[in-house]
């Protein structure tokens, strides 16, 4: 827009010095001097228009449009209900009364009863949160208003508190409504000393705005986060989110739901096992699960086959849980030889500390990992004692045992084990409390500081002992290890039944520590 002015002012300026310049030899009409008054009149014009621009541009920067006004707000009618979600019946039962009430306020409030203002859903991600506020707002019939904490943080003073303010005069207006806040913990995270001006005064506006739904029968609250403990104190007292309710990651009877609800339109084979799929994904997100699912069916498309096999849903599994397989891994025998004893070490480990059954063993290459144990618990455990966690540890530092043991040297392969055994060391000692000179201590981040030193030196002393239990382990049962180190270097992958078919042909004791 500016060149082609600046263009058309150049050749305007040129035409009038033309216009002189004859001027002063002929007399000319009045009609040569016309562009030059409509050049001037456009020029009048285009400051105008401009000026009106800057000052719309200046207040929106300063007083931001609303963006939860009716034209950009993210408000649905939700279409998924609990039947759309397998598992948390308890939750699902929990909200049950909140729902109610959205539908019969009557029966309510004839009672002097008050309903929950709000709810705050934490847990790992993809336990499905967001979906579990669609389907309340589905089952309510009320209106799904949707926005994300990250939405209010601004670094101008005011925006931010602008924004609740606009978001919660929506939820009045669209009444009855569910407001989900995802990502709470970005907008109403802990104050402190370091706190600044722009985000006190979001996290203020939004505690006056809960506050003021004790008037608001018909309008619920429900945020999501993954970290409650970084919440504001202030945020979490009753009256503003009085029920805080933990999503975590489905159990046994949890999964096999889920897996149900994601393959029911799904052509399955009549030999696959969903009971068998739900014990293998132990510790997977429901999210994961759908994706199981979901990664089997192309899987099955790709193969040309007409029903997903189970051999499909191995593989979504394998690629969920390890990424996705390396073709031709430049990968030197060396290497191939290290990583088939690592790996055979934690697989006899588990085995003879019968704390996991072992679904696979694999060298072959999968993201950044040169080999892998896909591993999952005999059963569903919730509490662990002293010993059953000292022999996970065992099984961790097994696989830089038998590097020790069998390679002659140690590599930079076990970095991940050493990482998981270190964390769980820390937190038998600072959170669990057992520790031998510390013991029934529980050590917050706050307190850290103050048994730095005692805490280093056990964890360092634990460490060596375990390794040391690694080693005798291995060197107890080096037959069966060597076996299957050979085994994996040659056909490069074993399955549950051909590794219950090695360790039956040798003579091992299940032990604890």
């Amino acid at each position: 827009m500016n060149s082609k002015f600046y263009l058309l002012t150049f050749i305007f300026v040129i035409y009038n010095i033309l216009i002189y310049a004859l001027s002063k030899i002929f007399a000319l009409s009045i009609l040569f001097y016309l562009p030059l008054v409509i050049y001037l009149i456009a020029m009048i014009a285009y400051f105008f228009a401009n000026k009106k621009k800057d000052i719309k541009e200046a207040d929106e920067f300063s007083v931001p449009i609303n963006s939860f006004d009716k034209k950009n707000s993210e408000v649905e009618v939700s279409r998924f209900s609990f039947e759309d979600i397998a598992g948390l019946e308890e939750i699902k039962d929990d909200f049950n009364d909140i729902i109610d009430f959205l539908n019969n306020e009557q029966k309510y409030t004839s009672m002097g009863a008050k309903i929950p203002r709000g709810a705050i859903l934490y847990g790992p991600p993809g336990t499905g949160k967001t979906i579990l506020a669609k389907a309340i707002a589905g089952e309510a019939k009320a209106n799904f208003i949707y926005a994300s904490g990250s939405e209010f943080v601004e670094k101008y003073v005011g925006v931010g508190a602008k924004r609740v303010r606009s978001l919660f005069e929506r939820a009045k207006k669209e009444a009855p409504s569910i407001v989900f806040i995802d990502e709470i913990d970005a907008l109403g995270g802990k104050r402190n000393s370091e706190s600044n001006n722009e985000k006190d005064q979001t996290l203020n506006q939004l505690l006056v705005e809960l506050d003021g739904f004790n008037n608001v029968q018909n309008v619920v609250v429900i945020a999501a986060t993954n970290r409650i403990d970084l919440l504001d104190e202030a945020l979490l007292r009753p009256g503003r989110f009085d029920r805080k309710i933990y999503v975590g990651n489905p159990n046994y009877n949890s999964r096999l739901k889920i897996l149900e609800v994601h393959t029911k339109n799904k052509p399955l084979d009549k030999k696959i096992n969903l009971s068998d799929i739900a014990n293998k994904t132990h510790g997977f997100s429901g999210a994961q699960l759908a994706n199981i699912a979901n990664e089997a069916a192309l899987k099955a498309i790709r193969d040309k086959n007409k029903k997903i096999l189970q051999e499909n849903f191995e593989f979504a599994i394998e690629k969920i849980a390890a990424g996705l397989e390396i073709k031709n891994p430049t990968v030197s025998k060396k290497e191939k030889q290290t990583v088939a004893y690592h790996e055979a070490g934690h697989a006899v480990a588990a085995k003879v500390l019968n704390i996991d059954k072992i679904q696979k063993i694999s060298i072959i290459p999968r993201d950044k990992a040169l080999g892998y144990v896909m591993k999952f618990p005999i059963e569903d455990k919730y509490l662990y004692t002293k010993n059953e966690l000292y022999n996970r540890i065992t099984v961790f530092l097994a696989g830089r045992a038998a590097e020790e043991i069998f390679v002659g040297e140690i590599s930079s392969g076990a970095s991940n084990d050493l990482k998981e055994s270190t964390n769980l060391v820390y937190e038998m000692i600072c959170n669990y409390g057992m520790s031998q000179n510390l013991e029934n201590f529980y050590i917050d981040e706050q307190l850290f500081k103050y048994f730095v030193e005692p805490i280093k030196l056990e964890a360092s002393e634990l460490i060596k002992k375990l390794y040391k239990n690694s080693i005798a382990l291995l060197e107890a049962n080096k037959d069966v290890t060597e076996y299957i180190a050979q085994y994996l270097m040659k056909y490069e992958c074993i399955d549950s039944y051909k590794l219950e078919e090695i360790f039956d042909q040798f003579k091992y004791e299940t032990q604890t520590n």
